[in-house]
């Protein structure tokens, strides 16, 4: 009890948590190796072991927000009774040249970052097509943003969120996938310490000549409705309507949400879970980057590296820390009561 004390003691000044989980990772250490995330090597696995791994593809391990009527069911599943996984198995006609799946499969599979739920491996065998990625275990930001239970997200988290997708789509993007399809709610995901993460599932279409968005078309990209062609531009354009979700904890229209805010009506924008726990300036700015995001013409939309910078100013650690353990009490149990003793050793330090 003494050394946990101590450990608290030292981070009093600071109000930081040292080497407990909720900390975010190091950025130097994401640069080496696999990022940090001490993950094996893109593999392919057999149609046993993902079979096995899942119970037979039981209904009970579907995770897919449309359940058994997606077209690319997820399941979860566990690896040699160690290593959770999440499966998504597709449609047999979606990929029929299994040489241009594991093509692409690889691809993804090579990327490795503690801000992605990042591609293991793949199965092709037969007509089957399978992914299988790091499995994220406390749900989905649409979950937390728009079906919550208990208490809805608080304000520090959602700008975490912001900026960790913003961070993975830089990271992605540097490495030559700077294509998303069909980035919504859905596709960021938690994992065991409550940190979001992005679905690599997105780096691949459903399908080798399918739609790339399935969300509804009041918030596809207007060159895609076009087109029918992803760009980098694309993403940004999704991007802005996720930062409008996390804002207005609802999936408002681009357009309507545009119309709100050229007519400067920024509290129709805003979660009124929220009243109070934030400074008009960070509103102001979210509220910015959504409409720049949002623009008609590819050109005038930022970079994600343009995104990044402006987001990691409004970032708050200590605040962030305390609204893990607020928001994820149910899921996060023992990483729930660390922090509260250590916020308790915390405050009396202050006083």
């Amino acid at each position: 009890m003494g050394s946990t004390l101590s450990k608290f003691s030292k981070c009093c000044g600071r109000s930081q948590l040292g080497g407990a989980v909720l900390e975010a990772p190091d950025p130097e250490s994401e640069e080496k190796g696999d990022g940090g995330c001490n993950l094996p090597a893109f593999q392919e696995y057999s149609f046993e072991q993902l079979r096995l791994a899942t119970s037979g593809f039981a209904v009970e391990n579907i995770i897919s927000e449309q359940g058994e009527k997606a077209p690319n069911v997820v399941y979860k599943g566990k690896l040699d009774a160690q290593r959770k996984i999440a499966v998504k198995r597709f449609n047999r006609s979606a990929w029929p040249d299994p040489r241009q799946f594991l093509e692409e499969a690889k691809s993804v599979g090579l990327l490795r970052n503690p801000r992605l739920a990042n591609l293991l491996g793949c199965c092709y065998e037969g007509e089957e097509r399978l992914l299988v990625a790091e499995y994220m275990p406390n749900d989905t930001l649409a979950k937390h943003l728009f079906h919550w239970e208990t208490q809805p997200m608080k304000w520090p988290m959602r700008l975490r969120v912001v900026l960790y997708l913003a961070e993975a789509l830089e990271y992605c993007t540097s490495k030559g996938r700077s294509l998303y399809h069909d980035l919504n709610a859905y596709r960021v995901l938690f994992d065991d310490d409550c940190n979001p993460r992005l679905s690599c599932f997105g780096l691949m279409k459903n399908s080798c000549d399918g739609k790339s968005y399935s969300t509804n078309l009041a918030f596809t990209p207007p060159e895609y409705l076009r087109t029918g062609r992803v760009t980098p531009e694309s993403v940004i354009y999704s991007f802005g309507t996720l930062l409008l979700d996390v804002l207005s904890g609802k999936h408002i229209p681009p357009s309507h949400a545009l119309d709100l805010i050229r007519d400067r009506n920024f509290h129709m924008l805003t979660d009124s879970c929220l009243e109070g726990q934030f400074s008009n300036e960070d509103g102001t700015e979210l509220v910015r980057l959504a409409s720049r995001c949002l623009q008609y013409e590819q050109r005038e939309r930022p970079n994600v590296k343009s995104l990044v910078v402006a987001l990691s100013p409004l970032q708050k650690e200590e605040e962030v820390i305390t609204s893990n353990f607020s928001l994820f009490l149910p899921q996060c149990t023992y990483i729930a009561k660390r922090l509260y003793l250590f916020y308790f050793i915390d405050i009396h330090c202050r006083m």
